[in-house]
């Protein structure tokens, strides 16, 4: 990158825009059995399936590729409202986050509507969630039953591949562009979860912006250090 671009970058508090199309999707060890059975989704189990996994773990991206390949609408489980299902259950649906209405009896009835007709009109539905759909907290029994009666694709935290690759495209999503060496670096350093390479993402960020600096390995490694201390 040239100086001038650099300083340009630097002096930008740009958006976030992460890339969720089917071909931003790396696939290794931790995820492809999941891809697998979302690109499947025409042979799903009772015509269902709901994607499990740590947060930033592709859930989110998942769906949309899923969407992208069906037609389907995505929603977030907390917004569903009865009214929303008759429109809603006219294609194929994905519902994020399930576990958030765990304490919200009027979403999980929406929900459970949702399911019942969605499937009825003959359109497949996905779900996501960070465990498995047991430990969802549901509390109104049918939809919880119906829940656990979804065949699941787990995605598990990233091997070295996968978090070389993850790293590269959160810096990629904030618009930023690391030396090239910080990547392997950081790779070396930080504990191998999404959660943990998002916030390090996030904070060097905001660092390089505050301090007006490019993200180098040397910037990452006294960053680093700093937080140890």
């Amino acid at each position: 990158m040239t100086p001038t671009l650099m300083a340009e970058q630097l002096s930008l508090n740009l958006p976030v825009r992460p890339a969720l199309g089917r071909d931003d999707f790396f696939v290794t060890s931790a995820n492809a059995i999941a891809l697998a059975l979302v690109e499947g989704w025409p042979n799903w189990h009772h015509g269902k399936l709901a994607i499990i996994g740590p947060a930033g773990s592709g859930k989110t991206h998942l769906a949309h590729v899923w969407a992208a390949q069906s037609g389907a609408r995505i929603v977030s489980a907390k917004n569903l409202t009865r009214t929303d299902i008759p429109s809603l259950a006219q294609g194929p649906v994905a519902v994020e986050n399930v576990p958030e209405i765990a304490d919200d009896p009027d979403a999980q009835a929406a929900l459970f509507h949702l399911h019942n007709l969605t499937l009825a009109e003959g359109h497949s539905l996905l779900f996501t969630g960070i465990a498995e759909p047991k430990h969802w907290g549901l509390s109104l029994p049918d939809l919880a039953s119906r829940m656990q009666g979804t065949t699941t694709a787990a995605l598990s935290e990233p091997d070295d591949t996968l978090l070389t690759v993850l790293l590269g495209k959160l810096f990629a999503d904030r618009q930023l562009v690391p030396t090239p060496d910080t990547i392997p670096y950081l790779v070396r350093q930080i504990d191998r979860s999404y959660a943990a390479a998002r916030a390090l993402v996030e904070d060097l960020d905001r660092e390089s912006l505050a301090q007006q600096r490019p993200i180098t390995r040397a910037f990452a490694s006294k960053h680093l250090k700093s937080r140890a201390a």
